[in-house]
């Protein structure tokens, strides 16, 4: 970066601060997800569902990990929307559908499934797999967007999942809610879609953005950051997701926390 532009990036730092605002989504889930896991007594039988390249096995080192995903997806997809270019699946313990996955009833103490509910054709029909899978007292963890942007194509079913999603099927399921934590609020995933605007702007339209627009956008971001550091309850309108932690009910198993 030359001086002058260097100048000008302090510059407008100093007049518009942005911070992080819309930049934490995945950091935010990842901290809270390692948090959960390190509550889950060593020694227990985890099942990573949707497991993909068990980006969270590292969070797991205490305990005994089983990783489970259909591996049909290659990173590259239809080439349609948000793809990841590529993908590996070679080291997953189980291959299968996620409503069908050859394990005997009440196999695990706990079970993951991080940001897959949105790609399945059938959420509720995995969820019941999942149940059948879980060991009374047992715990689950999930994650998966309130709102989100067509990625992983043609592997992608639903936009996305309000708390009250959570509340009435984990309930009917049979699972009690231990923590149902918003990700973000109005004013960050407004944010988020922002700082996509220039890539989405240059890729999906024949001009791109201006150089005026793109002061503009440092601007609404920076009036973002202000309000979301203000903020008091907007992720009740919107947020990057929910997570939340759920416990099977009947007898409270030794690894449930």
């Amino acid at each position: 970066m030359n001086i002058v532009k260097r100048a000008i990036v302090n510059m407008l730092d100093g007049i518009f601060p942005t911070g992080q605002v819309g930049l934490n989504n995945k950091a935010v889930r990842e901290v809270w997800l390692e948090r959960v896991l390190a509550h889950i007594m060593p020694g227990c039988r985890i099942l990573d569902a949707g497991a993909g390249e068990q980006q969270y096995k590292r969070f797991c080192k205490h305990l005994i990990y089983v990783s489970q995903d259909f591996a049909r997806y290659d990173g590259k997809g239809n080439s349609s929307g948000l793809q990841t270019g590529k993908w590996d699946h070679s080291t997953l313990d189980i291959i299968s559908d996620i409503t069908d996955i050859p394990e005997k009833d009440a196999s695990f103490d706990a079970i993951l499934c991080v940001e897959v509910l949105e790609h399945l054709p059938d959420p509720l029909k995995a969820l019941r797999e999942l149940n059948r899978l879980m060991k009374p007292g047992g715990v689950l963890i999930v994650t998966a967007p309130f709102c989100a942007l067509t990625h992983f194509a043609p592997y992608f079913f639903q936009t996305g999942y309000s708390r009250y999603f959570y509340e009435y099927w984990l309930d009917e399921l049979g699972f009690d809610i231990i923590e149902l934590k918003a990700n973000g609020n109005y004013f960050e995933y407004i944010a988020q879609e922002l700082h996509r605007l220039p890539e989405v702007a240059g890729r999906y339209t024949t001009g791109g953005l201006a150089g005026y627009e793109k002061l503009v956008l440092r601007i609404l971001l920076s009036t973002l950051f202000r309000l979301s550091q203000a903020d008091t309850s907007s992720n009740e309108l919107l947020v990057y997701g929910w997570q939340v932690v759920a416990r099977k009910k009947d007898a409270k198993g030794k690894c449930s926390g």
